[in-house]
């Protein structure tokens, strides 16, 4: 999965206004047979998104014309909430979703969404209702604003996420920083050599 960074982002919104969406609503476990992080995309939120016949459930936000193509889901509280299976980022990663705005999220579904380049943020209903009625907002991640053409709402993050997600960096890019030490303390250690 390739890592892009964050930094202004424009998007179209879909709205998924339920409270305490959990990882096997996001993606059920009967879809979790890939060795890749890729692919689970066509399995996100199956049960809601298909009617039994296989089609396309019209009555499904994130199917609807009007929110084909959005980028950035607007939700309820507690998203992501259950299991703490990562296929759950991944499979909305691979929709093709980059930011999430919930209400709350479940402490390892947000550290998740941060490990696969997701940025989730948290802000009040009102601003969350107000912000689904728009087709499009931005997020500036290095003021931590989100905004229409008419207003802007601050939100928080950590200033380690909010760095990787910024300059796009996974764990390993991140490891991979410290290379030099790492080579140094290898070579002045006895316990690492054979």
């Amino acid at each position: 999965m390739e890592i892009k960074p964050i930094t202004t982002y424009t998007g179209k919104v879909v709205p998924l206004f339920h409270d305490n969406i959990d990882t096997d609503q996001i993606i059920p476990k009967v879809h979790l047979k890939r060795i890749s992080k890729s692919g689970f995309g066509p399995f996100a939120f199956d049960e809601w998104r298909y009617l039994e016949d296989g089609t396309d459930n019209p009555e499904f936000n994130p199917n609807k014309p009007e929110y084909r193509d959005a980028t950035i889901l607007i939700t309820g509280d507690n998203f992501g909430c259950g299991s703490s299976r990562e296929h759950a980022a991944w499979a909305l990663k691979d929709y093709g979703f980059d930011i999430i705005i919930a209400g709350s999220f479940s402490d390892i579904f947000y550290m998740n969404c941060t490990k696969n380049a997701m940025l989730p943020i948290v802000l009040d209903n009102h601003v969350r209702e107000y912000l689904a009625q728009a087709k499009s907002i931005t997020v500036d991640l290095p003021n931590q604003t989100v905004f229409t053409d008419e207003h802007s709402y601050k939100f928080d993050i950590d200033e380690t996420w909010k760095n990787k997600l910024i300059q796009g960096l996974d764990d390993i890019a991140v490891t991979l920083e410290y290379e030099d030490k790492i080579k140094s303390f290898e070579k002045n250690h006895s316990f690492m050599q054979n």
